[in-house]
């Protein structure tokens, strides 16, 4: 047995509690492990700690696993029944039997030595205020990605003489095409027929950028985009159809027109604000657009996004207050936290206290493109962009080397990072403002379909960017923030596409197989280019398929609820298959 690869930790995402009543133990083995079990029960079932008796647990097998690319995934779940819990793992390979403790894995020789003193693993006690919790409804949303200034302009008047033509095709960043808080209104139906229960909106405080990642003043809408009125009336009609929104935050940076930046600036360090940044050089050259000589730290390196202090109580405590007033004047539903790997953990930890005191569902979202485990915990952030998803989907069109195995591993690995609770909200997607767009990136329509297949059919909360839905172009940013063509839309040019998204979203939201956080890859069809994995929901099942190889597979129809490329029980070349 290859002991190196054993782990565990009584910690997140080994052990925890997935409620009041239910407690999480996952354990990593190597591959030569064929069978694992969990010997648990109260650490004073048989008297305190350090007596004479002796202790015994009940013993049950770990059936439910993953494969990782090297590793084996093994999770159960118990139910401790005084909200303690003492337990050590029983592992078996080739017919040899291990004990795995806290203080390291012993033989069976070892196992019988009664005086023995056996470090156990305990999980000390069940605290409900320690149980981390996120909203239930998150799951059940299918968000779509608005950038406000390219969506629609619903009100000319607004325009200055900067805002050029609408159009098709590429943009250039510093290019306004004045969409606003009205369009988004006015499409609000066009939405709610679609299926979209929630919005995201990229900034839309106060900024001189078309982006808004500059902010000017965090506690007024940019009058590009309308004003507090405008904004007031979106909330309400979003909420009359039933519909969230989500704002960002961009509270790691902000522009160099935020006012207290410009009294640094101006005063240097006899300014109240000189510690509200991470000024290290005084005076410093302004028109010099790159921090790289170190003179402040930025975002990345540009100048023009001075990096906020969140390690200075008063930076914390204003922006408390700003996001406490949009939460109580507007019912905002959620916050997108923009670099929300940057800001500090205590202003976090602080930002979420108050805000879920205000809405205790409010949705929490970070922007972190890697393993966000540290800020996952119960304390920080709900949930996070699944990058690593978008990746894992991604790079299996893109890489024809990969296998089914080859994506099993690394979907599989994005559901084991976290705990159960966060996997249920990850907010998924295959594209946004940051990236290129999917329909550019895939190369052809069934590439496209293939990636939302499995996009609609993960754990989480799927977002698609806006245009998606017709199969919208663009590369790289800016070029995928394109104007949205809405003459073409109105015109009935994308109907097709338009109805298979409608379709897609139709069963995310009335099939709990779709949603369901339990799914596993049978691997049965012997075609290394062919993806195949059931979605569990109590006894109803899910079967999802995507032929990405060149040649038909025959897969026996059931009942269909989407195909593409499906014909007379055969998958074809670029087709997906799901039924159930």
């Amino acid at each position: 047995m290859n002991f190196a690869e054993i782990y565990h930790k009584t910690e997140p995402p080994y052990c925890y509690p997935r409620n009041e009543k239910e407690m999480i133990v996952n354990i990593k083995t190597g591959y030569d492990v064929e069978r694992v079990w969990i010997c648990y029960g109260d650490p004073y079932s048989s008297g305190i700690a350090g007596g004479v008796e002796g202790w015994s647990g009940t013993e049950e097998e770990i059936i439910y696993k993953k494969d990782l690319k090297y590793q084996r995934f093994w999770t159960t779940t118990v139910i401790p029944k005084y909200k303690r819990l003492k337990y050590y793992f029983i592992l078996e390979s080739n017919g040899e039997r291990y004990y795995y403790y806290e203080d390291g894995i012993i033989n069976g020789e070892q196992q019988k030595l009664s005086a023995k003193m056996f470090q156990y693993f305990i999980f000390p006690w069940m605290n409900p205020s320690d149980i981390a919790k996120t909203p239930d409804w998150v799951n059940h949303m299918v968000w779509y990605q608005i950038f406000p200034d390219r969506f629609c302009n619903g009100n000319p008047a607004r325009n200055s003489a900067q805002v050029k033509p609408w159009k098709k095709g590429r943009v250039k960043n510093e290019d306004f095409y004045g969409g606003d808080l009205e369009g988004i209104i006015k499409k609000l139906d066009y939405l709610k027929e679609l299926g979209v229960t929630g919005i995201y909106l990229t900034p839309i405080f106060e900024s001189p950028s078309t982006h808004k990642y500059d902010t000017k003043d965090y506690m007024e809408i940019d009058p590009q985009f309308g004003d507090k009125e405008v904004f007031g009336r979106l909330v309400e009609e979003m909420h009359k159809r039933d519909m969230k929104i989500m704002l960002d935050g961009v509270f790691n940076h902000c522009g160099t027109s935020f006012p207290f930046w410009k009294d640094v600036v101006e005063k240097g360090p006899d300014s109240p604000y000189f510690d509200w940044f991470m000024v290290h050089k005084w005076p410093f050259d302004t028109t010099v657009w790159d921090t790289r000589d170190g003179k402040y730290d930025s975002f990345a390196f540009a100048a023009g996004m001075p990096k906020l202090n969140t390690n200075n109580p008063d930076v914390v405590a204003y922006f408390q207050k700003v996001c406490s007033y949009w939460v109580e004047n507007f019912d905002i539903d959620g916050i997108r936290f923009d670099v929300g790997n940057e800001v500090s953990h205590q202003f976090l930890k602080t930002i979420r206290k108050t805000v879920k005191s205000i809405k205790p569902d409010i949705y929490l979202l970070g922007e972190i493109w890697n393993d966000a485990s540290l800020w996952l915990v119960g304390d920080e952030y709900d949930s996070v962009m699944n990058y690593p998803l978008t990746s894992s989907i991604n790079d299996f069109w893109i890489d024809k080397s990969l296998t089914k195995v080859d994506f099993e591993h690394t979907i599989n690995r994005c559901y084991t990072m976290y705990m159960q609770q966060n996997n249920n909200v990850l907010f998924n997607l295959l594209d946004s403002h940051d990236t290129d767009r999917l329909f550019s990136r895939t190369g052809d329509e069934d590439a496209f379909y293939q990636e939302l297949c499995v996009l609609f059919t993960m754990p989480g909360s799927p977002c698609i960017f806006y245009g998606t839905e017709i199969a919208m172009e663009g590369g790289h940013d800016p070029d995928c923030r394109r104007c949205m063509p809405w003459d073409e839309i109105e015109a009935g040019k994308y109907e097709e596409r338009i109805a298979q998204m409608k379709q897609l979203i139709t069963l995310r939201k009335g099939q709990d197989t779709f949603r369901s956080l339990h799914f596993h890859f049978p691997n049965e069809i012997n075609n290394p280019r062919v993806i195949e994995y059931i979605k569990l929901e109590w006894e109803q099942k899910l079967f999802v398929y995507m032929n990405c190889s060149k040649q038909a597979e025959e897969i026996p129809q059931k009942e269909v609820l989407f195909a593409r490329k499906y014909e007379n029980g055969k998958l074809l070349p670029g087709g997906v298959l799901i039924q159930k």
